[in-house]
């Protein structure tokens, strides 16, 4: 399949006003940064303030009452046509790492906002109540902590959340009551399930599937779960003239084929990525064997079983090279998140969405981790992929079109329109 951007889209409408309106917001929004010359905006800074001030801004124009929580989420509430009726989810985050695109997360809270203000502008009322979430820690750059505000919401802040500190040494507690917010409060911030019909996120793809297919959008089928391992390994130093090949214990060419045996799971292991992204050789030099190696594995997958079981047979692969080689190998987890799956229910709607358009209804995983993962544990969940140039993210060059934007917009709004709690219910379960 080719890269044809226009492919795909001979149904679409050739009135792109949404989708517009989108992207000049966007590009508007992208003000809002530390970085004079990029795009930089971490969790309660006071880039973070000026977005968020900028969105409460467009949420109150869409019609929507708007207040910020103990976690500095904007949330924007758009009520039901009857009280009491349960709440939809809807929305991203507004934080970004350092030397951001304008595109991810932004575009899922900016494209929800004009999907309220397409339904406020002919006085629509759904039977369910909308709120479009702002988040300020998706990334998790400032903090060693990430998705703070969907975990608060989700019930999920333990009590040593709030101590993490940033480079500076500030604490989340502390950066939290400096930008007005009471951390004492997040913990109340669990949401009712019972009162909480789902969470539907649009975002950047990140990656090139929808691109290679011709497809402006795609249906997330699950967020991958990930795991994170430091591995050490120890062999003997030598010097680099005086030892031979035969009697050496030289760490790195050991972790050498550990990183290839990395690859080779992962390109033989279907829905399976892994990547070696860092490897560092401590007091290394030029003439010396390594006695001593450090590498990172970041493994990810929809399916736990399947990275588990992947996990578990590396293991064992770097314990036999590091006998045969005369080595010793630890592997350290740093961090493990389980995949979550999105809902049956909301999936068909986003399909059955598609099809109103004219356009394939393609399923894909999300190999990125999102705000969903966290909220899983709160209720259904569904994410609405949006094709990005090259499969681009987390640079300045990221970049979407007009009329893709537009589609996912327009798909949204629709999606609102047909959705009903009672049959999204039946057919999640």
């Amino acid at each position: 399949m080719g890269t044809d951007r226009t492919r795909g889209t001979a149904m679409q409408h050739t009135d792109t006003a949404l989708g517009a309106g989108v992207m000049a917001r966007l590009d508007e929004l992208a003000r809002a940064s530390a970085d004079p010359d990029g795009l930089t905006r971490l969790y309660l800074t006071p880039a973070h303030a000026a977005a968020a001030r900028q969105v409460t801004a467009w949420m109150e124009e869409a019609g929507m009452s708007v207040r910020r929580d103990a976690a500095a989420t904007v949330i924007g509430r758009y009520e039901a046509a009857i009280p009491g009726a349960p709440t939809l989810l809807l929305g991203s985050h507004i934080d970004t790492v350092r030397n951001a695109g304008r595109y991810d997360g932004n575009l899922g809270v900016v494209v929800a906002i004009a999907a309220v203000e397409a339904l406020h502008r002919t006085a629509e009322r759904l039977p369910f109540a909308i709120e479009v979430l702002a988040f300020g820690d998706e990334e998790g750059v400032r903090f060693p902590v990430t998705l703070t505000g969907s975990r608060a919401l989700a019930g999920l802040v333990g009590p040593g959340f709030l101590e993490a500190r940033d480079a500076d040494g500030v604490s989340l507690a502390q950066a939290l009551t400096e930008f007005g917010c009471d951390p004492a409060g997040v913990s109340a911030l669990a949401r009712d399930p019972a009162a909480t019909l789902g969470y539907l996120e649009v975002h950047i793809e990140q990656g090139p599937v929808l691109e290679d297919a011709g497809l402006p959008v795609g249906i997330v089928t699950a967020i991958a779960g990930a795991s994170r391992l430091v591995v050490t390994v120890e062999g003997r130093a030598g010097h680099a003239g005086t030892v031979p090949m035969t009697l050496r214990r030289d760490a790195l060419a050991a972790s050498a084929e550990m990183v290839l045996a990395v690859e080779a799971e992962a390109l033989g292991t279907p829905d399976l990525v892994a990547t070696v992204g860092q490897i560092e050789v401590p007091r290394g030099a030029v003439n010396v064997i390594p006695a001593r190696t450090r590498f990172s594995l970041d493994l990810r997958s929809p399916s736990d079983a399947v990275r588990h079981a992947a996990l578990a047979r590396l293991r064992a692969t770097w314990e036999a090279i590091a006998a045969r080689r005369g080595v010793t190998v630890e592997a350290q987890a740093s961090y493990d998140e389980p995949a979550a799956a999105c809902a049956p229910g909301l999936m068909d709607a986003l399909a059955e969405g598609v099809a109103r358009l004219g356009l394939a209804p393609l399923r894909l995983p999300s190999g990125a981790g999102h705000d969903g993962l966290a909220l899983a544990g709160l209720c259904p969940i569904a994410m609405l992929f949006v094709r990005c140039a090259g499969g681009l993210s987390h640079s300045p060059a990221e970049s979407v079109t007009q009329a893709d934007v537009d589609v996912a917009t327009r798909l949204l709004v629709d999606v609102l329109r047909h959705l009903r709690p009672d049959s999204l219910a039946r057919s999640s379960l």
